[in-house]
């Protein structure tokens, strides 16, 4: 089975960033049960449209129902179910057994996808979910890649693995964590985390309660809690080998530029492994994409044992070598028409992205207004701006531009 690059759409600008930049399936959440209560999300009439978008693109919708309800919430879990239905969802996704077994009453047709925030790390588990109606797992993050490989020769085969190989990771067992509930009553497993883990802590002494200490001596404090990001883009092939159907990236909150860079760079690496399955060793201008977006230091998760290095203690923010100046609205006659997202000048070196293909550096001496005025710098939101190219882009490129050294590390572990 060819393997899926599954990818975030947090809304339609983010949905339609996953469907240009190669997505085989798209996963969403309506504005109930799911877990990124932060992200637009879509309600009924534009699921329906998200559905139908995808559906044209040949690519397929997995809609989230992973929270895990409280009483008072199954009411609204009948209208919920009928609208995916009625949408033409291919798959929802489940943490809840009781939401499982509605969906199966209401729906009996519908695909179900186990949410990883089932907890799913042992083939036993896998096939009694299969039992009661299953037809794809989404693994805990916990287990290594071995564990994956057991699983798979002990489950049906036509049950899929679902595993996330890119984003962030979250401290706690596969999502289950009450510290955002404790520190500010926002349910972590109801979708609505705070992110308590990325805060600063310091021991305080019970009768010294205005001197916090640091729990290590340095200036920046002390993250204990914080994870880095996952990146598994050098591991393709190994997971494809383990059995993994469906290469998940994780990401509903994160913005449509993320998305489409992230999406792109799996894609094409997902497309290399299947042209050299043997010899499996990604070139540098698909790899280093994953860096050029906004991130926390990569690692390898769980996937090759204990993760000694997947903690990160120096601070809780992202690194970010790149902003989007534009996009591409068309290229005509040698010049390329784009609109502007963020400012930039006459002179500056960029890197276009196109769809499925590696970024294009150049160099933009010459820039017009939508007037056809030559000016010296882009500096208007949304405005109109074209400049001389040679090469034609499609629709929808990315127009990025370098704002820091690219000094990283890019050993992934």
């Amino acid at each position: 089975m060819r393997p899926e690059v599954l990818a975030p759409a947090g809304d339609m600008e983010r949905l339609r960033a996953a469907l240009d930049f190669g997505a085989d399936a798209v996963y969403l959440g309506g504005n109930l049960f799911g877990m990124r209560q932060g992200a637009p999300n879509f309600d009924a009439e534009a699921l329906c449209d998200a559905v139908k978008l995808a559906h044209e693109r040949g690519v397929k919708v997995y809609l989230t129902v992973n929270t895990l309800p409280r009483n008072e919430e199954f009411a609204f879990l009948p209208q919920f179910i009928r609208e995916a239905v009625n949408a033409g969802v291919d798959a929802m996704i489940v943490a809840d057994l009781g939401v499982l077994s509605v969906i199966r009453k209401l729906a009996p047709e519908m695909c179900i996808h186990m949410s990883t925030q089932t907890g799913i790390v042992n083939y036993q588990t896998a096939n009694v979910l299969y039992e009661m109606g299953a037809r794809r797992v989404v693994l805990a993050r916990e287990l290594s890649l071995d564990e994956i490989a057991e699983i798979r020769r002990r489950i049906p085969e036509d049950l899929e693995i679902e595993v996330f190989v890119h984003g962030a990771m979250c401290v706690s067992f596969s999502g289950r964590c009450l510290l955002s509930a404790y520190f500010t009553d926002r349910d972590a497993n109801r979708g609505a985390c705070a992110q308590p883990c990325r805060w600063k802590y310091a021991l305080v002494e019970e009768k010294r309660p205005h001197l916090p200490m640091p729990i290590e001596e340095t200036q920046e404090g002390t993250y204990i809690l914080n994870a880095r990001d996952m990146c598994l883009i050098d591991h393709i092939d190994k997971l494809a080998e383990a059995g993994v159907t469906s290469f998940k990236i994780e990401g509903r909150a994160k913005s449509a530029y993320y998305v489409s860079v992230v999406t792109n760079a799996y894609r094409l690496a997902m497309d290399y492994y299947l042209e050299h399955p043997h010899d499996y060793k990604l070139p540098d201008v698909i790899r280093n994409e994953v860096f050029k977006v906004s991130h926390r230091r990569y690692c390898t998760g769980f996937f090759f044992g204990h993760p000694n290095a997947c903690q990160y203690y120096e601070n809780s923010g992202y690194i970010a070598t790149c902003d989007v100046v534009g996009i591409v609205d068309h290229c005509e006659n040698g010049v390329c028409y784009a609109t502007q997202r963020n400012r930039f000048f006459a002179g500056d070196i960029v890197e276009i992205l196109a769809p499925g293909k590696a970024p294009v550096s150049m160099t933009l001496p010459e820039i017009y207004n939508g007037e056809g005025e030559r000016i010296e710098t882009v500096n208007h939101a949304m405005m109109d701006f074209s400049f001389p190219c040679t090469q034609d882009f499609p629709k929808n490129s990315i127009i990025r531009k370098p704002v820091s050294e690219d000094t990283e590390d890019k050993t992934i572990l």
